[in-house]
């Protein structure tokens, strides 16, 4: 999915919402060590730089040299394009080896992974004991009681284009599977529900919506799902045109270590 992802680098830098520091706060509370941490699908690094502000070092590592260029600077972030050609040989070295990373994390992305072969290299990089992985992601926003009927309608509009993956998202990752013990953030089947909050204008809900894949996917075939009168509707249900709201992301958690 890198190339799908490298066309909509600098809107999806704009879309994404940041992560609220407790998250960070509440994941390093369950490590017994902060040495090393490793932020897979790291994108413009945002959860890279939270984790930083508990861990020595995070590797921040994606398949998309598009989105990496776009990554924020760190001084304990250090950034690595991992193509899929990559081996896990290769991946595990550069990383830090095997049972050497305390805090393993992936925000919006772990439901486009090879998920068998990444949670084999995270069984094998996790510290034993003390280390875990934590993946979350969002699948819609809370506005209002007017918008968000009109939002719900666009988002129907755009099912026949997502990615088959994307239905661990549809589900929040309910169905997705994560073969790790719970920590109390989430579990298999029943993960953690969260709020992100957020500042947005209707410009900024635009840039978000552009952002999507499915959005891309269908542009790419000739189809704007944000036609004129889409976006007319969109704008009438949300209020003024420089009205600045106050929405909700409804966010979700899944976090685990290592079964012994």
């Amino acid at each position: 999915m890198a190339g799908l992802f490298d066309q909509q680098a600098d809107l999806y830098l704009d879309a994404r919402p940041t992560y609220p520091f407790q998250w960070y706060s509440m994941l390093a509370a369950r490590t017994l060590h902060r040495s090393l941490a490793w932020d897979v699908g790291t994108g413009n690094g945002q959860a890279a730089i939270g984790v930083a502000e508990h861990y020595e070092q995070v590797i921040g590592t994606d398949v998309s040299e598009a989105q990496l260029q776009h990554a924020i600077p760190h001084p304990k972030v250090k950034y690595l394009y991992t193509p899929l050609s990559i081996s896990d040989e290769e991946l595990l070295s550069s990383i830090g080896g095997e049972n050497s990373v305390d805090l393993i994390t992936v925000a919006q992305a772990v439901h486009w992974f090879d998920l068998p072969k990444f949670y084999s290299l995270v069984t094998r990089l996790l510290r034993k004991p003390g280390g875990i992985v934590a993946i979350w992601c969002y699948n819609d926003i809370a506005v209002s009681p007017t918008f968000d009927p009109v939002m719900k309608r666009f988002h129907d509009t755009r099912l026949p284009y997502w990615n088959p993956n994307i239905q661990y998202v549809f589900y929040g990752y309910k169905t997705l599977p994560f073969p790790f013990e719970s920590v109390g953030l989430g579990s298999e089947g029943q993960p953690l529900a969260l709020d992100i909050p957020k500042k947005l204008s209707f410009e900024g809900l635009l840039r978000m919506l552009r952002s999507w894949s499915a959005v891309v996917t269908a542009k790419n075939q000739g189809v704007d799902l944000l036609s004129e009168n889409v976006v007319k509707e969109l704008k009438s249900a949300w209020g003024r045109s420089n009205l600045v709201r106050s929405i909700a992301y409804k966010a979700f958690m899944l976090a685990g270590k290592v079964k012994l």
